[in-house]
Formats: structure tokens, sequence, C-alpha cells
């Protein structure tokens, strides 16, 4: 059964958040797992939890693009228009990172992945925790993504923190992820 996520749910998942905690939510196409992108001990767990290489760089939603304008250097404005008017929505868009960006959130990559989304609880955590967060799909490496609340407690057990249970936002395949200056798709 689906539950309706309440506004004391949300309350504790931004506690969770800025406690360094990792938080299990709702995306568009699947459960997300987020946390403080500027806490390093959180990205530690979070990376050590997916198995995932800090090299590959994360994700970032936010509600608007104003909390991700201090994330990026923003694009001349004919690239940014098609950027901005595609959200909120399940695009992703690689951006210029700014440059005092830690490397655990680029990687490798001059660019930042970023997105508005579309998924109203998603948005509504943003704008409780007051900042963008990672999203990243709420697996191991290697595994499928969790689609439920179950799934996430069945594969990543008690190192999550805080778990929104709450309906996907209906996409069947994860974001899009295209270069913001060429439009070329990363990932399709």
């Amino acid at each position: 059964m689906r539950h309706p996520v309440i506004p004391w749910k949300l309350r504790e998942a931004a506690r969770c958040f800025r406690r360094g905690g990792l938080i299990a939510y709702p995306t568009e196409a699947v459960y997300g797992l987020g946390c403080d992108p500027l806490n390093e001990s959180a990205m530690e767990a979070l990376l050590a939890l997916k198995q995932r290489p800090a090299e590959k760089g994360v994700i970032l939603i936010a509600a608007d693009f104003e909390q991700l304008r201090p994330f990026v250097k923003p694009l001349a404005d004919p690239l940014m228009q098609p950027i901005l008017a595609s959200w909120p929505g399940p695009h992703t868009w690689l951006l210029p990172a700014a440059d005092w960006l830690p490397f655990w959130l680029t990687g490798v990559h001059s660019s930042l992945a970023v997105r508005v989304t579309a998924l109203p609880l998603a948005a509504a955590l943003c704008r409780a925790c007051d900042s963008p967060i990672v999203s990243t799909s709420a697996n191991r490496s290697g595994q499928h993504p969790a689609r439920s609340a179950l799934q996430v407690r069945l594969r990543l057990g008690s190192r999550v923190d805080c778990l929104l249970h709450a309906p996907l936002g209906g996409s069947r395949a994860p974001s899009t992820i295209r270069d913001g200056a060429s439009g070329r798709v990363i990932r399709g």
C-alpha cells in the first residue's frame, strides 16, 4: 500500500539531510538515494553503499533552477533557453561545473549533471532541505534500481537513514541526460 508523504515526514527527511544522513525517495522513474551534496562524509557513505566510484560524479536535483545556480556556470542564453524550458521535467543536463565544486560531485568531469524535478514530492524535499540533493538510483552498482520502498529496504537495509514512502512519478526509464552545450544525448 502506498502512503502519502505528510509534512512531518519531510521535516524528518530535512533533519536527516542536515545531519549527513542518507535519504531514499521516489523520483520520476525509480527510487533515488540522496544526501547533502556538500557533506563529504555523507557522500562517502552514499558512494560506499552504492559501491560506486567517485570518478563517475552524481546528479543533483532541485525544486527550481535557483537552487542549482551556485553549482553551475550557466551557458550562453541561446543554449540555456531550451534547458530551462525542459524543466521541471525528467530531463537531466550536463552544465559546466562551478569552479569550487568538490570532486565527489563531478568526478573526473568538468560538468555537473543537474535536473529540476517535476515530481512534487522530490521538489518538496529539495525545498524542505533548502538545497539541491544528490539523486542516484537506490541500488548497488550493477543491480536493478529499486522501484518501491520495500525494494530499497531489501537491497540497502538499515544504511538508509530516512525512507520516504510514496508513488514514483510514472516514467518508465531514468531521465535522459544531455550535454547542455551540444544537446548530445549521453543517456537515452
